[in-house]
């Protein structure tokens, strides 16, 4: 069937046009076939060794020998980390054989490892020291505080009969100890220690527990280091020696780290190829020689000259006698999706790949999303002045990009770095509304000429209560009256404005998306789902909402004070009955019940021929395969009546029915609830306005009247937080969340199956960091 009309191909309109190849590599130029590949990025090898386990496959080994050289790098990044160095910007590059590097790594690591333990086991006798050293001086002050406490008490006594047992050097409890059986003599001491002070006070509840009250508990804070009392001699000359150990032992591990950091990146390079090319290379099978792997591979048809001249060197260098053999295979099989994006699309595709990657040839929503995007987005975030600072933070991440594409950002940062040409557009295009809707910080400027309408007294002091009068014909010149805003009229003005704007809006999406389904339809050769999904979907669609759309244009071209509600209500519950004042145009009643009619006849039409049409292919199908060439024996007919059954099984006609009545009955009421949806747009831009109005009004007016700058610079900071937190923070997101919505669901469910597979084709380029 020939389409009714067809539109211009475009690379990221459809998906790039992709062959399955097959590639019969010689065993000696294998590896460097393989290398040449990853360096051109442009193949999707596919996996012919599923039967296998891991270690089962040829190059097994070598792939545990490239993830344990991974983990030595691992391991020096770690102590480069650590030891607060960072990879030297390296010299030109050294060739270095792997098995080379194999036998460094493990020297390093293990030369390593010897001053990690040397200067851990220094670092624990040093802390050791230092702790003796802490509870030798504080026991010595408590113990020197107490014997001077006593002192003195003792000498301010007036007990006259002091004996020996009495003087602060006789023991204590003496006479009670001799007294009673040795086994049975109460036995005094002390226990010293450190404690961190997190854990001090349950250090004393559990030892209050533990003795039942009786022991005497004394804590200090700790000071700084001092001699020992009891010999006098300086512990700290050993913590000192032991300190400069430690710091010999640091330099020589920074000494060893810095020497590597000029070849880490080289060499992790190095091994993460290697790892990559024989993990690759297990997805290859051997031919029935042992002396070929062969490999089968998605390629797009644009590449195939550049995969043969990178199949031409790697033969070369090789010096191998026999040249790699490359055909295209014919599949049955569904290609990978591949688009050519580039830094200001790849944002815009990440949208659509979100919600599901785009099947092969379909039609793809992201040529779409670049402009109906950002555009809804800023018909909710209509403002010109917020959209000025959102593009002034958009242009510095575009102008530092080569600066920040190479640092490794937070999530939040990396989310926004990454779609900054997303934010880019959504500023210019909120600029634009805000224009529309004459708001910079909810306040309207008289940009584009005078008004229309005026006060009806010099002071403007009734504008609110009684009104505005109108004193010439010619509007606005473009976008909303600023004489609407703060009138008694501007809520209702703007609001029935905003939600019309809104449903045309929201229609006019929904019919581009039923639009692209035909398109689909005739590129797949899909002639019934052109009859009867497109044609009875964009009949019904247009019938009902498409006249409410243009019932709205009508009336604000006309003037007219007529009533849609009561319109579009009577248009069902009364067809014939006379719209009276409410008719926008000569014989409404008529185009109304044709299209009512038109309506109703769309239902049925999308829900009962295709599967019966599907049912009549399917029986002529199965009728004339039951002639054919008589076969030789009775295996023969025994294979035709087994196909037969297969695909009598593969087609039901009750699963084809339930299926698109499901499909008719989602069409119809997801056209009205979908249409409603469009009414968030009105909703977010109302609120919006209204919180920018509160915020300039309640916070940045209201201090600027109390003619204190101390009020205003607080008033002044509070509105400047508000705006940013709120308006250009939360509800920039909000918005962007709700436009996201609004593409998959309301626009992309009308045509996008996205149920297709990325192309990841083998590149070195997109090799994952070591961490």
């Amino acid at each position: 069937m020939a389409p009714f009309f067809s539109i211009p191909e475009m690379s990221l309109l459809r998906s790039e046009d992709m062959n399955l190849v097959q590639l019969i590599i010689p065993v000696e130029s294998a590896h460097g076939t393989i290398s040449y590949l990853g360096e051109l990025g442009l193949l999707q090898f596919e996996d012919l060794n599923l039967d296998k386990s891991p270690f089962q496959r040829t190059y097994a080994n070598q792939v545990k020998r490239c993830i344990e050289m991974v983990r030595k790098l691992r391991y020096l990044w770690e102590q480069l980390r650590k030891a607060g160095l960072s990879a030297a910007r390296s010299p030109p590059e050294i060739d270095i054989d792997l098995d080379e590097l194999e036998i460094k790594l493990g020297e390093l690591e293990a030369e390593l490892r010897e001053l990690d333990g040397n200067l851990e086991k220094l670092k624990r006798t040093h802390s050791e020291l230092t702790e003796y050293l802490l509870v030798l001086s504080k026991a010595s002050t408590f113990f020197e505080a107490a014997r001077n406490g006593a002192t003195s008490y003792q000498r301010e006594s007036s007990v006259s009969s002091m004996t020996r047992e009495g003087s602060m050097d006789s023991p204590l409890l003496l006479e009670q100890e001799m007294q009673t059986d040795p086994s049975k003599q109460i036995k005094l001491g002390f226990i010293a220690g450190l404690i961190a002070k997190t854990k001090a006070a349950s250090f004393e509840r559990i030892l209050f527990r533990a003795t039942r009250g009786n022991l005497f508990y004394k804590q200090l804070p700790l000071d700084e280091p001092v001699t020992d009392p009891a010999t006098g001699v300086k512990v700290a000359s050993r913590v000192t020696e032991i300190q400069s150990t430690i710091d010999a032992s640091i330099l020589e591990r920074d000494t060893v780290l810095s020497a590597v950091s000029y070849q880490l990146e080289q060499w992790t390079t190095l091994v993460q190829k290697e790892k990559a090319i024989y993990h690759t290379l297990n997805m290859l099978s051997f031919d029935v020689t042992k002396k070929c792997l062969v490999g089968e591979a998605w390629c797009p048809v644009a590449a195939k000259v550049k995969v043969q001249d990178a199949l031409r060197r790697a033969a070369s260098d090789s010096n191998s006698q026999v040249s790699t053999i490359f055909q295209v295979l014919h599949s049955e099989e569904l290609p990978p999706t591949y688009f050519k994006v580039n830094k200001f699309t790849e944002a815009f595709q990440q949208i659509v790949d979100a919600y599901g990657v785009p099947r092969y040839k379909e039609i793809n929503p992201g040529v779409f999303t670049i402009v109906t995007f950002p555009f809804l987005f800023a018909v909710m975030f209509g403002d010109w002045g917020h959209g000025i600072c959102i593009l002034l933070a958009t242009l510095w991440l575009v102008y530092n990009e080569k600066k920040f594409g190479t640092q490794k950002l937070g999530d939040i940062m990396d989310m926004t770095f990454g779609g900054r040409y997303v934010l880019l557009l959504m500023a210019i295009f909120s600029i634009y509304t805000g224009f529309i809707y004459n708001e910079f910080f909810s306040v309207p400027f008289h940009l584009f000429g005078d008004s229309a309408y005026r006060c009806r007294t010099p002071s403007c002091s009734d504008a609110t209560t009684v009104g505005l009068i109108k004193y010439r014909e010619e509007p606005y010149p473009f976008g909303v009256d600023p004489v609407w805003h703060g009138s008694r009229s501007e809520l209702p003005f703007l609001n029935s404005l905003k939600m019309k704007m809104s449903i045309i809006l929201g229609v006019i999406q929904m019919m581009l998306g039923i639009i692209l389904s035909y398109f689909n339809a005739t590129f797949f050769r899909s002639s019934l789902d052109v009859w009867f999904q497109f044609v009875p979907q964009i009949l019904f669609l247009g019938s009902l909402f498409g006249y409410l759309s243009v019932l709205i244009i009508l009336k604000w071209v006309t003037g007219s004070q007529a009533d849609l509600y009561h319109v579009m209500i009577y248009m069902f519950l009364s067809p014939t009955s006379d719209i009276g004042d409410n008719r926008l145009f000569k014989g409404q009643e008529r185009v109304q019940i044709i299209l009512l009619l038109i309506s109703f006849v769309a239902v049925p039409w999308m829900l009962l021929p295709k599967p019966l049409i599907l049912r009549k292919q399917h029986l002529e199908k199965l009728q004339g395969r039951g002639y054919g060439v008589l076969r030789s024996s009775d295996a023969d007919a025994l294979d035709i009546d087994l196909d037969h059954e297969h695909e009598h099984e593969e087609f039901e006609f009750s699963e084809a029915f339930v299926h698109q009545m499901i499909h008719t009955i989602e069409f119809v009421l997801g056209a009205v609830s979908n249409t409603a949806s469009y009414l968030r747009l009105w909703a977010l831009s109302l609120a919006h306005a209204e919180l920018s109005a509160v915020f300039y009004e309640r916070v940045l007016l209201l201090s600027w009247s109390y003619h204190n700058p101390i009020i205003l610079l607080v008033g002044f900071i509070v509105f400047l937080f508000a705006t940013i937190g709120v308006l250009l923070v939360m509800e920039t997101l909000s918005a962007f969340l709700h436009a996201l919505r609004l593409h998959w669901v309301e626009f992309q469910n009308k045509f996008y199956q996205g149920d297709g597979y990325q192309f990841s084709p083998f590149a070195f380029s997109s090799l994952e960091d070591i961490d």
